[in-house]
């Protein structure tokens, strides 16, 4: 494949979620291969220091670049961790042959850029059981188990966790800085989180049973008292999203690989029928409440990814958050 062509790949590649849009990879192309690299410069020491999700996050870029080969005919074959004596070489992906692309490969690279993550809420209405018996087995083939939680026991252990572990990052003034320091209000800006994408309201006050991560905490206006509750009116309709959960048995960077070619693929899959998602990584970010969720779910392996799922309401614009150039991220063999 010529350079050109290349970067192609990469932009599909690029457009995968990473945590706080931080985009750490990059990318090195040859005539036949894609070689995948973590960005340390781009690292967040106080939310991973492990780096454990941004790896997970190029795993996804791996997945995207795979299904973008996929729908231009390419067939490939992907190594992880290809070389032993440089840990950030996360991948290659080699090209090994052409193929005839199908409707399905198509749907999903036209998936790539439609997906988004949505914070606001989800219409009330259930992901289909068919749909979700689908993500599960795509899931699975990366050797990464997709886990709905649906018993009010395990509900209600996720959500204390969640809730727990962020009031400890809120308390945090070093995450504090290290969140804000992501937070963009330009929207020309090519990486970290817009503004714009995160909803307005205190998610305290949100009447839903799922905390979203508050990224503007410590910024938000003190909000007015709220008024005395009407006995004689309704309860606020609480948003239940479709949550999920994934994990795989070991703990490692060909894990933690595994899980986002995995969640990349979900994520695709799930855009081409509607359903978008966002994150609910605060449990997963704290090694206390990381391994109590493990114990309280009774857990078979490591969580790697919570997600909430939905469809959008419609009519609600969505932020788009900006994507690093691909001369910025794309580099010959040569130059590496």
């Amino acid at each position: 494949m010529e350079q050109q062509e290349w970067a192609q790949v990469v932009e599909a590649a690029t457009r995968a979620p990473s945590i706080h849009n931080t985009q750490p990879w990059r990318f090195t192309a040859t005539a036949d291969q894609l070689d995948v690299f973590l960005d340390p410069a781009r690292a967040l020491p106080v939310l991973d220091p492990t780096g454990r999700q941004q790896v997970i996050s190029c795993g996804i870029a791996v997945e995207f670049a795979v299904v973008a080969l996929a729908a231009a005919g390419r067939l490939t074959e992907v190594e992880l961790l290809p070389d032993g004596g440089n840990e950030d070489h996360l991948a290659t992906v080699r090209l090994v042959g052409p193929i005839e692309a199908t409707e399905e490969d198509r749907a999903l690279a036209s998936a790539i850029p439609e997906r988004h993550t949505v914070r606001d809420p989800f219409q009330p209405r259930d992901v289909p059981t068919e749909l979700l018996d689908r993500l599960q087995a795509e899931a699975g083939a990366f050797g990464t188990w997709f886990k709905p939680v649906t018993r009010s026991e395990e509900e209600v252990a996720t959500v204390f966790l969640i809730d727990r572990a962020e009031e400890m990052e809120q308390g945090d003034p070093a995450y504090v800085a290290e969140l804000q320091s992501w937070l963009r209000t330009d929207p020309t800006a090519v990486d970290g989180v817009p503004v714009e994408a995160v909803p307005s309201g205190d998610p305290n006050q949100r009447p839903s049973n799922w905390t979203i991560r508050d990224f503007v905490v410590g910024t938000r206006p003190q909000a007015p008292a709220a008024p005395g509750h009407d006995p004689d009116a309704p309860p606020p309709e609480v948003e239940r999203p479709t949550v999920v959960l994934m994990g795989t048995d070991g703990d490692d960077r060909h894990s933690w690989l595994q899980a986002g070619r995995a969640l990349g693929r979900v994520l695709v899959v799930a855009t081409s029928h509607g359903v978008a998602a966002s994150p609910l990584t605060q449990a997963l970010d704290w090694p206390a409440t990381r391994a109590r969720l493990r114990t309280r779910l009774s857990l078979v392996g490591h969580p790697q990814m919570l997600l909430r799922m939905g469809y959008p309401q419609e009519g609600v614009p969505v932020a788009v958050s900006g994507r690093r150039p691909v001369d910025e991220v794309l580099m010959r063999a040569s130059d590496r």
